[in-house]
């Protein structure tokens, strides 16, 4: 990405009112680290952007929005009209149990929880009268803006604050998509594998589900145009697959918007991990090589901030703004107000952004740690295929197909792994564990909890072979 990229963004974002004038953007060195780029392409980009007056530079109160900036702008162009009005209870009680290695759980250790508090306990106090009423059912306005200013730099999109509809997460989102565009009999199509509890919600809201192979290039393209080409709807994860961890080629993706466009039909994508890369190699999200709108990016904070937040988002595509209005005044009951405007001040002043980066050498460091104490108690009962980035590790077995036995036997000494297979729904199945290590914090730990079931696991797959 070069600085002219960079320039372009925050001024289409600064015409299009995103950004607001007075609105602090990030520090240099703290956006070169997001995007991967040299501190001195950034400040290429901002030496551009002050000297045509559109930024302003404050010394040690970093560089805003120049608050006397008075930008004209078009009436938005008119809306639409609204359309007329056994394995999961074990699963469920695996995620909900303590017990390490969990999957999907950020660093607890190192969130920072003092600026959280401190947040909090300043948004409490100003709570106005003027607030204590109902709040827009698309969510907390400043929260929306603040979501949209971090999706369209960091991840490349270009959507305005408007198009963002806050939920209560993964699911919900799911179910509003579907409950807004779909029909009964629209066929919806999903990964395989695909993360486990969207796919058993999938079955109980999709009559007309089907599944599409998942291979070391991401979801098999080819596989859907022969057999899925009249699909209504894809739901995929393309920058980090859950629960592969590979990324969707650039070709593919390429073949999935010629689809999408030519058929009329919507690629949900879930950016799943999509902020945990490990390289310098930033992977854009599908959402911004869309140039017909038909990719509706759906994200949470679970895995950014907190799974207890429980808030997650969806960028509506322009056309369908109204309709998801409307429906969200039928069915939806909002979210409480204070959550989202603790994360709207979270994001907004930057703490987000720097705690992103963090994680990012965080986990890299972590992931490390696991994979020597595995490679060093399982020397020939593993192969792992790495990806840039992620918040887990995929362990397939190198023999057998014991997984869903073996992940028993470590649940049952509190390591919250997860059998690989029991993601897969048709018959062709890869094996092995899906292990979180994101709150492994010394080498010592990682030798420790595997140690605990190092014979026991040796044990089994030999009596198995």
């Amino acid at each position: 990405m070069g600085y002219k990229e960079i320039y372009a963004r925050y001024r289409q974002q600064i015409m299009a009112g995103a950004l607001k004038p007075g609105d602090k953007v990030p520090a240099i060195r703290v956006l070169a680290e997001e995007l991967k780029v040299a501190r001195k392409t950034v400040e290429a980009a901002y030496a551009v952007l002050i000297g045509e007056g559109y930024l302003v530079s404050q010394g040690a109160k970093g560089t805003r929005v120049n608050p006397d900036l008075v930008i004209s702008r078009r009436e938005p162009a008119e809306e639409p009209a609204p359309l007329a009005d056994s394995s999961l209870n074990q699963l469920t009680g695996l995620r909900d149990n303590p017990g390490e290695m969990r999957l999907g759980i950020p660093s607890l250790d190192e969130f920072p929880l003092k600026k959280w508090l401190l947040i909090s306990g300043k948004v409490a106090r100003s709570l106005r009268p003027e607030e204590m009423t109902n709040q827009p059912v698309t969510g907390y306005a400043p929260l929306r803006e603040a979501i949209a200013g971090y999706l369209n730099i960091s991840r490349g999109l270009d959507c305005q604050p408007e198009q963002v509809f806050i939920t209560s997460g993964y699911r919900a989102n799911l179910r509003l998509i579907l409950q807004v565009l779909a029909q009964p009999s629209d066929k919806v199509i999903f990964e395989d594998p695909g993360y486990f509890f969207g796919q058993k919600l999938l079955k109980r809201i999709a009559p007309n589900l089907h599944y599409a192979p998942v291979d070391r290039q991401g979801i098999n393209v080819d596989y859907l145009l022969r057999y899925h080409a009249d699909a209504r709807f894809l739901i995929t994860t393309p920058t980090h697959h859950s629960p592969l961890a590979v990324t969707l080629s650039l070709p593919r993706k390429h073949q999935l918007l010629g689809w999408a466009q030519e058929n009329q039909s919507w690629i949900i994508e879930d950016d799943y991990d999509g902020e945990f890369h490990y390289t310098k190699k930033v992977i854009p999200a599908l959402k911004s090589l869309d140039h017909d709108d038909r990719v509706i990016y759906i994200g949470t904070f679970s895995k950014t901030v907190m799974p207890a937040l429980r808030i997650g988002y969806i960028v509506m595509p322009k056309e369908t703004v109204s309709r998801f209005k409307e429906l969200g005044e039928i069915t939806e009951t909002g979210l409480s107000l204070l959550p989202q405007k603790i994360l709207a001040q979270f994001l907004s002043e930057g703490h987000f952004y720097k705690h992103i980066k963090k994680m990012r050498t965080l986990y890299q460091q972590r992931r490390r740690l696991m994979l020597d104490a595995l490679n060093r108690l399982f020397p020939e009962t593993f192969s792992y295929e790495l990806s840039d980035g992620g918040m887990h590790i995929v362990a397939f077995l190198r023999r057998g197909t014991q997984d869903v036995a073996l992940a028993e036997l470590w649940q049952a000494q509190q390591l919250q792994v997860f059998s690989l297979s029991a993601w897969y729904t048709q018959t062709q199945k890869r094996y092995g564990l899906i292990i979180g290590y994101t709150n492994i914090r010394s080498e010592q730990q990682a030798m420790t909890l595997l140690q605990r079931v190092q014979q026991p696991t040796l044990a089994l797959l030999q009596q198995a072979n």
